[in-house]
């Protein structure tokens, strides 16, 4: 129903007029819906890391008699802890720590941390329950952000990604027929890290033996199977690449992941490989060494690529999660739909069958009541519902099955201002008025009830619209769009039509 032109059809038209059909939704066209569940608590243990990164630098910058000794720095029971070596210093050390708060919502805003002493020379310092929220409900935004680029990175899906409750999330995937591929996509948390290489042999074999690095090192396996000991503090991180892309190396022309630093990120990568010549550098992809070159000479063109055993679809796909950059919490996939496109089509199908029968039926009755006038009415309708459709295909919409019920329902809104306006002129054709005089009151004293009327159907849209998702969102659409279509053509094109009727026949009665 919605795509009735061919491509050479679609060419001829004037390009100030919309030509592409209407947008499909999922339940028209077929594809894929999921449910996700967001791991908020998980965004709150990563924002606790971040807390002892910054806890580790403010004690590092105590010198002197003022110097804070402590021990077992660590992130436990949803706090960050440490043990001072000298109980006398808890007050120094718990004034130090409050220097890391920053007010929620600005300057004056409620403390985002809490500072305690926990007992046997344990400081303890944890987010306020305002903080945790805060946290967990940003962590459900940006994952919706971060999705829609990832799953369809050239916006040209039509994707739909929405919150659902505190933290669900909906991705219906319109045309879409692998899920697997979405899944795969959602599932990875695409945390790149650029971490120096510790090439101390005995300090690795020791983590090894012990299964503990020492302070600032840590353990990751590579692609390769190699065993490598790192630093724990990256010298970039993925929020500094700018643009990722699926390439193939320069020497052996198989798949690679390209990648481009942001300003920040290359100054960052050029002083780190300038101070770090022939030492080797690990690029980790959620925790996982993808690949550890040594650095040769300084790297100062803010770009470079990751190689692997990669296929042109996964170094792609890798690409994709790249750039859309690392999501702040796991992602869960709780329930997977897939829509057919037989469905689908069953669904346009069946929707414009509806269609067809109202109008034959609107029509039918307009003819029977209102004779000639009828068939001016009849005429506003059709025309009425292929501005309908122009609407949908000019401003980019989603038709789903609840917008061709909002149609369906305009087809039969759509007559009540003929209705109204021909009551009018019959009651004043009756009261002896002439043609002429009875057509233009009729029109001028209907106006008012007409727009009340269409009025309060449009703030019901507006609710709808604001308060609803997804296909409640569709049937708000095509409900208001319908109601502007429908009020021009009552009052211009029908008007229109009598209009030229008048002139051409100069009836001394009105056949109504």
């Amino acid at each position: 129903m919605p795509n009735v032109l061919n491509e050479d059809q679609r060419e001829s038209i004037p390009s100030f007029l919309p030509s592409s059909p209407a947008n499909l939704g999922l339940d028209l066209r077929g594809g894929v819906s999921l449910l996700l569940s967001v791991d908020a608590e998980q965004s709150v243990t990563k924002q606790l890391n971040d807390l002892l990164r910054e806890a580790r630098a403010k004690l590092q910058t105590t010198r002197g008699d003022n110097r804070i000794s402590y021990t077992a720095l660590r992130v436990e029971d949803d706090a960050v802890r440490f043990r001072l070596r000298d109980n006398s210093m808890s007050d120094r050390a718990i004034a130090l720590m409050r220097e890391m708060n920053q007010p929620i919502g600005g300057p004056l805003g409620a403390p985002s941390i809490e500072v305690s002493q926990a007992g046997n020379g344990e400081i303890e310092i944890s987010f306020t329950p305002q903080r945790v929220e805060e946290i967990m409900a940003e962590a459900t935004r940006q994952t919706v952000s971060k999705l829609g680029p990832r799953l369809d990175p050239d916006g040209l899906g039509e994707f739909l990604v929405q919150p659902s409750g505190e933290s669900d999330i909906i991705v219906e995937a319109p045309g879409e027929s692998d899920p697997e591929r979405l899944i795969r996509l959602i599932e990875q948390p695409g945390v790149l890290t650029f971490n120096l290489v510790v090439e101390d042999q005995n300090a690795l074999s020791e983590a090894l033996r012990t299964g503990q690095p020492r302070v600032g090192n840590i353990i990751r396996q590579s692609v390769t199977g190699e065993t490598l000991l790192l630093e724990a503090d990256p010298i970039i991180e993925g929020d500094m690449v700018r643009s990722s892309s699926q390439g193939f190396h320069p020497e052996n022309n198989l798949p690679v992941v390209n990648f481009t630093f942001n300003s920040t990120g290359a100054q960052l990568f050029g002083q780190a490989t300038s101070q770090n010549r022939n030492r080797r550098f690990a690029i980790l992809l959620d925790d996982v060494v993808q690949s550890a070159p040594r650095i040769n000479r300084p790297i100062l063109g803010g770009s470079g690529f990751i190689e692997g055993s990669f296929t042109v679809e996964s170094a792609r796909e890798l690409a994709t999660v790249i750039q859309a950059g690392a999501l702040p919490a796991q992602v869960n996939v709780e329930s997977v739909r897939v829509v057919g496109p037989t469905l689908g089509q069953d669904s346009i199908e069946a929707g414009a069958l509806a269609s067809i029968i109202g109008l034959i039926l609107v029509a039918i009755f307009m003819l029977i009541a209102y004779g000639l006038f009828g068939i001016f009415a009849v005429g506003s309708l059709i025309v009425n519902i292929l501005l309908i459709f122009g609407a949908l295909s000019g401003l980019g919409a989603t038709l789903t099955l609840p917008g061709i019920a909002g149609i369906i329902l305009t087809i039969g809104m759509a007559v009540d201002a003929n209705v109204l306006v021909f009551e009018r002129i019959r009651e004043e054709s009756r009261n002896g008025r002439k043609p002429i005089s009875a057509i233009e009151s009729g029109y001028q004293q209907a106006l008012s009830t007409i727009l009340d009327a269409n009025i309060t159907t449009l703030l019901a849209a507006s609710v709808l619209y604001t308060l609803g998702s997804g296909p409640v969102k569709g049937f708000a659409v095509t409900l208001a769009i319908g109601i502007f279509t429908s009020v021009f053509t009552a009052f211009v094109l029908t008007r229109w039509f009598s209009v030229i009727w008048l002139r051409a026949t100069r009836p001394t009665k009105l056949p109504m």
